[in-house]
């Protein structure tokens, strides 16, 4: 196999079956509203981009490039970041603090979430994780979408409809 095709295939393999559970975790909870917006088969491209840009984060900014990297984590950070951009303001269950269950907006809890990224990445989290390919990943997503939705979103115009109806 031609190395070239790691880029892409190191997306599907993962560490540990927790990694897995995690990705599929955020994949489950995001992933479906992406979709609708991009549609398939713009999605699966999207995906793997971002998965793409996030290996390459990864070995061009960490201080280890040679380390080994797999995972989905990077391609799912895109879907993330996407998710942000399209519903900021969609309310997502979120457990804090040892499970403290929050309903908070998505920019509340992603943004969160990124600032734990950028945390770890620069001040030394977890050896073991691809921390920088997170960050590509979500930036390369952020750059993507608005090129890559499509002009109509159901979820989006569902959305509206709703915050339209409810009394203020």
């Amino acid at each position: 196999m031609p190395v070239e095709l790691t880029l892409a295939t190191n997306i599907f393999l993962h560490g540990s079956l927790f990694h897995l559970i995690g990705n599929m975790l955020f994949f489950w909870v995001f992933g479906d509203n992406v979709e609708d917006a991009m549609g398939h088969l713009r999605f699966i491209l999207f995906f793997l981009l971002c998965g793409m840009a996030a290996s390459l984060a990864h070995a061009f900014i960490t201080a280890e490039p040679h380390r080994p990297l797999i995972g989905a984590s990077g391609g799912v950070s895109g879907v993330v970041a996407a998710y942000l951009i399209l519903y900021p303001r969609v309310k997502i269950w979120g457990l804090f603090l040892k499970g403290i269950p929050l309903h908070l907006p998505a920019y509340w809890t992603i943004g969160f979430w990124f600032v734990l990224q950028l945390v770890a990445a620069f001040m030394g989290g977890d050896e073991s994780v691809g921390w920088f390919a997170h960050l590509g990943g979500f930036i390369v997503g952020a750059i993507l979408i608005p090129f890559m939705r499509r002009r109509y979103d159901p979820v989006l115009a569902r959305v509206q409809a709703q915050e339209l109806q409810a009394p203020r």
